[in-house]
């Protein structure tokens, strides 16, 4: 039996094949096309055929995809919602989305305020207006398929955001999708209401590429499959959960690489830095997994607080462009590298493949760190050139890498993805470079061996629940939610727990978090 793992990045798909003993079988890097499944499609087929297994032996299927990053940042293919928020008359003076630029903004067809809510000690802010609710959905009936609900303090308590998203399928019907901010967002309510929004408007999206995923592993013969999404925590969840979370998948990419990173070093702590043709991606590995960032994080210009990787992105890659900004002939070179990239035309582009534009592959085939294409196509650049563009792709990894330590100790460093060739490795400030076999597919790797996890979130006053009942109830509540999105329940185990007093709250007030994952069905 065997685990097909696919990642599609913005150069190269990436696809494996994984035995049952967790080892790598076949890896291939396919060009991404502008029809992106095209480019599954082409990935599915090389990795299969050259593994030459027979089709109905692939038992799981996971796919880890750019498509609703995208769809947000290029405001494409985003579904028509409403937005109803829970929180009159306290959070009126501050409507959805007041932020938010006006093309993004255009998703919501109708908005609204109604009272309701709760203080954040759970107590009622005002009593729900349930006829508010079921009048504001009557009169978006027909022009929207999505909603997207929110409410003061719903992180303490989801009452009121459970009871309208029962009034908008009444009204609606049982086919509209609602996304409510206690189960995607984090403390804070403009923020989570924003992830909230973005959840409902990438409905249409997640149908299609679940739908789409599906359909290319039948016309490619994998029938038998279990297929799964990746998700920005280095996990994985069913189709029917990306569905309805869509927003879960923003970010999958790096950390795919990171346990792609994991797996193939079996280091549980490390910088991992994934060299792709356009972009570098700097992520911490934790205990085994990505570290979560602690702050809000941007979205196509929206502010969110859903749980996201912290990672840093910097214009390096593979097919980054050099330019010669300054050489006298004596020796005195100065380059830029990047942020621009040839992208996924490296193969027509670059020099080494007989093309007419330098980039940072054709600097690393100069140096002899790797042996793509022709060596004989960039023998006539200049060793001084080369030089200075090495020096500045070194001072820009190392700068990211300063940014993503949390001391000033020297730290492991894994490299992987396919643009790794052209970064050196002694890099200041590292214990260890690692740069393992499969590196430049370390992405699909990572999809491939993922397991899946469940998060528990709350506020919890330890006075009045002690605090070893708290987090034994927070451990209990996110183990069943590993178990909810697919995990087999006798693996799951408890990867992440944290609970931090908040000193700006009534009593002993602290936020209690536990994170647990577990092995697929």
């Amino acid at each position: 039996m065997y685990k097909l793992g696919i990642d599609v990045g913005g150069t190269n798909t990436d696809a494996v094949l994984i035995d049952d003993e967790l080892n790598v079988v076949a890896a291939i890097k396919h060009p991404t096309s502008e029809d992106i499944y095209e480019g599954i499609m082409g990935a599915m087929e090389a990795v299969l055929s050259e593994s030459g297994i027979d089709r109905n032996q692939v038992t799981q299927a996971m796919l880890g995809t750019t498509q609703c990053t995208n769809a947000i940042v290029e405001r494409k293919h985003l579904a028509p919602i409403a937005v109803l928020r829970i929180g009159a008359p306290a959070s009126v003076g501050i409507p959805p989305m007041v932020d938010w630029a006006d093309d993004i903004a255009a998703v919501c067809v109708a908005s609204t305020i109604v009272e309701g809510g709760f203080e954040y000690d759970g107590k009622r802010l005002a009593p729900l207006d349930e006829a508010a609710c079921r009048e504001f959905f009557a009169s978006v009936k027909g022009k929207v398929d999505s909603v997207a609900i929110s409410c003061v303090f719903s992180t303490v308590r989801n009452d009121d955001e459970i009871r309208v998203a029962e009034i908008a399928r009444e009204v609606l019907g049982e086919d509209v999708r609602v996304s409510i901010s206690s189960e995607i967002g984090s403390m804070g309510l403009i923020e989570r209401e924003n992830a909230t929004i973005l959840n409902a408007a990438l409905n249409h999206v997640a149908q299609r590429f679940t739908d789409g995923f599906a359909q290319s592993l039948e016309d490619k013969g994998v029938t038998n499959a279990e297929v799964y999404l990746s998700q920005n925590d280095g996990t994985l969840m069913t189709m029917e959960h990306a569905r309805r979370y869509p927003i879960l998948t923003i970010a999958c990419g790096p950390t795919n690489s990171i346990r792609g990173a994991s797996y193939l070093t079996q280091q549980s702590d490390a910088i991992v830095i994934d060299v792709g043709g356009t972009t570098t991606d700097l992520g911490v590995l934790a205990h085994g997994f990505p570290r979560e960032s602690g702050v809000a994080v941007t979205i196509g210009g929206v502010r969110t607080n859903f749980r996201m990787p912290d990672v840093i992105s910097i214009g390096l890659g593979g097919g980054s462009i050099v330019r010669i900004l300054e050489d006298d002939g004596q020796g005195n070179v100065s380059v830029s590298v990047g942020p621009d990239s040839v992208g996924y035309a490296i193969t027509e582009r670059a020099l080494v493949f007989g093309g007419d534009t330098l980039t940072a592959t054709d600097i690393a085939v100069r140096l002899g760190m790797a042996q793509v294409g022709n060596p004989d196509f960039v023998s006539e650049i200049p060793l001084e050139v080369a030089q200075a563009a090495l020096a500045e792709i070194r001072t820009l990894v190392e700068d990211a890498i300063d940014m993503m330590k949390v001391s000033s100790d020297p730290i492991d460093v894994v490299l992987v993805g396919g643009g790794a060739i052209v970064l050196p490795q002694d890099l200041a400030g590292t214990a260890h470079v690692f740069a393992p076999e499969f590196a430049g597919c370390a992405n699909a790797i990572g999809s491939a061996i993922s397991k899946v996890s469940g998060t528990y979130e709350a506020l919890v006053d330890y006075d009045v629940v002690p605090r070893d009942k708290a987090l034994e109830q927070a451990r209990e509540a996110a183990i069943e939610a590993a178990v909810a999105a697919g995990a087999q329940p006798g693996t799951v185990e408890i990867i992440d727990a944290e609970d931090v007093p908040l000193a700006y709250y009534a009593g002993n007030t602290n936020r209690v978090k536990v994170k647990a994952a577990g092995d697929l069905i």
